[in-house]
């Protein structure tokens, strides 16, 4: 990537943070990647392919997170990946706030966010089943399995947007708490010796 496509990326996700993306024009952008418009549309014709770049980038980090699963087999994988999915949801607060735009405006973003979702929901499943065979989670039901993967799931993805929307701190270690209390309730003694180990001293 060249110097002037980093500087149009680094302030479009900026001008996105801090406006929104349906409410932010190219002349924004240029100003804060300090080039001008001509510049900037000699390397995105339109808004639209700024968008589209930015989200290649953002699904390209989020991937990242994704090939980071299990490479770590106690609760401080687990724990690695909410700090990395925080620091992602901090870096591109937008992503989350404006998704009905994108839903409205963008549906081939919206279809790449779509497959990301799935995957991301088949790794919190199988971290419960891994969880379960190595007995520091309570073995459940099918049904009770899927609700806590969907529960973990949207204390993931939906904490920091409604935190944010509400005025309300959002610092990594609420969003952490917010995360794991969802798993708690059922360790076994074996979870509880592991989690008061590695995961109570994070949360402190």
């Amino acid at each position: 990537m060249s110097k002037t496509k980093d500087k149009i990326l680094d302030a479009a996700i900026k001008t996105f943070n801090e406006h929104g993306v349906a409410n932010v024009r190219l002349q924004q952008i240029a100003d804060a990647a300090e080039i001008s418009v001509g510049n900037l549309a000699y390397h995105f014709k339109n808004k639209e392919a700024i968008v589209s770049f930015t989200y290649d980038y953002i699904f390209a980090e989020f991937s990242e997170i994704l090939s980071d699963y299990l490479l770590i087999d106690n609760f401080q994988g687990l724990d690695k990946n909410l700090g990395q999915y925080y620091d992602f949801f901090m870096k591109f607060k937008f992503f989350f706030i404006d998704m009905f735009e994108i839903e409205r405006n963008y549906p081939d973003i919206l279809g790449k966010w779509h497959r990301y979702i799935n995957r991301m929901l088949l790794q919190i499943k199988s971290r419960i089943e891994f969880d379960v065979q190595r007995g520091v989670l309570v073995p459940q039901s099918d049904e009770m399995n899927e609700l806590l993967s969907n529960n973990i799931w949207m204390s993931i993805i939906f904490w920091l947007p409604q935190r944010i929307l509400r005025g309300q701190p959002a610092e990594e270690k609420l969003f952490k708490e917010a995360v794991w209390s969802q798993m708690t309730p059922y360790l076994t003694d074996r979870g509880e010796e592991e989690f008061v180990v590695y995961i109570y001293p994070v949360l402190i």
